[in-house]
């Protein structure tokens, strides 16, 4: 009888970062989405989904995973120059202050827990930069041995379940929308990953106003759940 094939490697590590448990804040961020939903923009399953549709395929999911593939590839090669051009890249495409922050704090969280829970998972030392969350994961994720189709994956479903759990909290839907919003995001999160390693660097950004200036908006919300 045939053994069945073992797990993929870096496969648990992969789950453990992805976990909402993992502790990176990324529920007190909407990404401008209480700001939107405040406006009316967003106001139900359909009007959520679009949203986090556009996030994703061309808004900053779409710039994400760009970034990602750089530094999965750079920790690949070592390329300690590579992996810092990806890094700064990460940090200076953000629209506005809140989704910078929401960025570079989630990086900086992810780092500190990563590096005291696994240790031999850096080949870069950022102790002393500000790091951007989409680079400090590629990065770990190409060292742990995860293929960098796995990791765009993952990141980028990660991704559109926390904006979802975000629509959950504003009481724009109930949690079996959530997870029909989530089934239907599949081959959006599906074509972003596969799309994101074969694209030309010379078509790298975003093209999602409405988030832009929502985030705009949401940085002088008087009464607000979120950070961003």
């Amino acid at each position: 009888m045939t053994a069945e094939p073992g797990a993929s490697p870096g496969l648990y590590r992969l789950l453990a970062w992805l976990s909402p448990n993992f502790p990176i804040g990324a529920f007190s961020y909407s990404h401008g989405l209480e700001a939107t939903v405040t406006g009316g923009g967003v106001r139900d399953r359909a009007s959520l989904e679009g949203w986090i549709a556009a996030v994703i395929a061309h808004g900053s999911g779409r710039t994400d995973a760009d970034i990602l593939c750089a530094a999965h590839r750079a920790a690949a090669a070592a390329d300690a120059i590579a992996l810092d051009a990806a890094n700064r890249r990460g940090l200076a495409f953000r629209a506005t202050a809140e989704l910078a922050l929401e960025s570079a704090q989630q990086g900086a969280a992810f780092l500190a827990t990563c590096r005291a829970a696994w240790p031999d998972a850096f080949i870069a030392d950022w102790s002393a930069v500000a790091v951007c969350h989409a680079v400090v994961f590629g990065a770990v994720a190409a060292r742990a041995g995860i293929a960098l189709a796995d990791a765009l994956t993952g990141y980028l479903q990660a991704f559109a379940a926390n904006l979802v759990s975000a629509g959950l909290r504003l009481g724009v839907i109930g949690q079996s929308d959530g997870q029909r919003i989530l089934a239907a995001l599949e081959p959006v999160v599906t074509n972003a990953a596969s799309a994101a390693p074969a694209r030309d660097p010379a078509d790298f950004g975003a093209a999602t106003f409405a988030l832009d200036l929502a985030s705009m908006a949401h940085e002088t919300q008087y009464t607000r759940l979120f950070r961003s």
